[in-house]
């Protein structure tokens, strides 16, 4: 295969935990066949993204050579691995493989855009495979937190590559494919493995889901009050286990938010499930005495518009919590969110409502493989390479440690680091501009348009509008006047803040030449000082300043 290359490319995913897009590509250097892999969001904090609704991956280099595009595989059905797809779809037009479960969710989000949802074509396990190009792809079940997930057997004209997905060893995973090592161990030779990393620095042996159960049902028991749970809505498994220890305490079940009954209702729908408790009505919850509740509900990452923030802040669909209730967050909590999960269980608490998370007790398992999960998962496939994936830099840079250790070829590539996997290690090849895609409202803008920049520096800085009136003499017609956002009405000298500036505008355009008049630029910026300086002097910080200039006439 003289002159061309196998090669991996990440846009989203690694380097960071979340927003997952990966390409594989074979053939001469600039003239690659590809294929995607994944196509997820993250979500926005605001703190680095006020405002913003999605965070998808900038994928404007491959958008260039859509023509170079022969198809898109979907792993799982988490929002960091699909979500985007439905955003993100016009300007990719491949088609879409994704196992039964995992396909239903990309045809719902494909079809909210406007598509027919026969882009999204449903494949089963291996050892059924998909033809792209140069690539034969297969899905291999694997256990994680979501049914059905699956890593991707990539068959290319140079080896197998073994893309694992968000995995975790977990023989009793309750709902989905238990992992199977006797077929692990027979994918060999593999040339690559593009690994999860998410988990490296757990030193201890993952748990299986099945160890869950039994806690959270003598927890459930044992309460009292109304019972509220709450979990990744997709982690079906959680959400059943949850609910059938309500039902075993006696409890009626309802499901709070909109994700979580759709998960719900996509699991049965495709027969992912067949024997989910039986659930009631918010509204008739109502009728039903408190201590006989169990609400299961959405946002255990402290999503501001989710049932459990809107619990915490008084009242979800008529129920609200009391003194004495219980609540369980069945969940891991993702970096970066934090702060917004501990404002809510502190408001919870002033309620008189205990908290119980995974701190306090064994009530959550994590979906991915710890670092003797991920020693084991070496072993099995032995790898001729290693690219560590899924995670923030330091993840995939002891993940690469660990597998130098092992005697594997391992190299830290984040996002925009294209490796060729074509050598016996792992060569960076080229380095590619990414960046994110923000969806802010019901547009797609990007990372270095300033517009969220100016977001933040406004809520930083405050703002201040300052407008002026030039008559056709050009000379100014009154007084300027301000109108101020985000800042102190009084100043250190204790008069109007808004006031002191307008007379320090007005007393410039009183004495302003008629050069600097007539020119809106230089009127502008003159103007946008007198205001920055007076509100240093007086308030110590120099806001935002928008200048209005009207001009009347002749």
């Amino acid at each position: 295969m003289a002159g061309k290359r196998l090669v991996y490319l990440a846009l989203g995913g690694a380097g960071e935990v979340g927003m997952n897009m990966y390409l594989y590509g074979y053939g001469a250097p600039g003239k690659e066949r590809f294929i995607m892999v994944d196509a997820g969001v993250t979500f926005p904090d605001m703190d680095g993204s006020p405002g913003v609704d999605l965070i998808f991956p900038d994928i404007e280099w491959i958008a260039e050579r859509r023509d170079q595009l022969e198809a898109i595989f979907i792993t799982h059905a988490h929002e960091d691995h699909v979500g985007a797809i439905g955003h993100l779809y016009s300007q990719l037009q491949a088609p879409v493989y994704a196992r039964k479960f995992t396909a239903h969710i990309a045809r719902m989000k494909i079809e909210e855009h406007g598509y027919s949802g026969e882009e999204i074509r449903t494949v089963g396990a291996m050892p059924e495979q998909a033809e792209a190009g140069p690539f034969k792809v297969g899905f291999m079940p694997i256990s994680h937190s979501i049914p059905e997930s699956s890593a991707l057997i990539i068959d290319t004209p140079e080896g197998r590559v073994v893309h694992s997905g968000d995995f975790k060893i977990d023989e009793t995973p309750g709902l989905g494919e238990p992992f199977d090592r006797e077929a692990w161990g027979d994918l060999g030779p593999v040339r690559a493995l593009i690994c999860d990393s998410t988990n490296v620095f757990s030193f201890h042996p993952g748990r299986s889901e099945a160890e869950v159960g039994p806690n959270i049902r003598k927890i459930v028991e044992e309460a009292t009050g109304m019972v509220v749970a709450t979990t990744f809505a997709s982690n079906i498994a959680r959400v059943k286990t949850l609910a059938e220890a309500g039902i075993a305490a006696g409890r009626s079940v309802v499901l709070l938010g909109r994700a979580m009954r759709r998960m719900i209702t996509a699991g049965v729908e495709t027969g992912v499930i067949n024997d989910f408790p039986k659930v009631v009505t918010a509204e008739d919850a109502q009728d039903i005495p408190r201590g006989n509740l169990m609400l299961l509900a959405t946002g255990s990452q402290g999503e501001r518009r989710a049932a459990t923030a809107q619990l915490s802040r008084g009242k979800y669909q008529g129920l609200s919590l009391k003194e004495g209730d219980l609540f369980l967050f069945s969940s891991k909590t993702i970096p970066g969110n934090e702060v917004s999960v501990g404002r809510i269980e502190n408001a919870l608490s002033e309620m008189g409502v205990d908290v119980i998370d995974d701190k306090l007790a064994d009530i959550h398992v994590s979906g991915h493989a710890n670092r003797p999960d991920l020693q084991e998962m070496h072993a099995l496939v032995k790898p001729q390479i290693l690219v560590p994936n899924h995670g923030e830099h330091r993840m995939l840079r002891e993940h690469a440690k660990l597998g130098e250790q092992a005697g594997i070829a391992s190299v830290v590539a984040q996002n925009g680091t294209m490796v060729s996997l074509s050598g016996n290690r792992p060569e960076v090849v080229e380095f590619i501009e990414t960046g994110r895609t923000y969806l802010d409202g019901t547009t797609q803008i990007g990372a270095l348009d300033g517009i969220v920049r100016d977001r933040i520096r406004m809520a930083l800085n405050g703002m201040a509008v300052i407008g002026v009136l030039i008559d056709e003499e050009d000379e100014p017609l009154l007084d300027a006047w301000c109108d101020l956002r985000g800042l102190p009405e009084l100043g250190r000298s204790h008069t109007d803040l808004a006031e002191l500036i307008e007379h320090e505008v007005g007393q410039f355009l009183g004495r302003a030449d008629g050069k600097t008049i007539m020119d809106d630029d230089k009127l502008e910026d003159a103007i946008r000082r007198i205001v920055r300086n007076t509100a240093m002097d007086e308030i110590g910080k120099k806001p935002e300043v928008s200048v209005l200039i009207s001009r009347l006439a002749a």
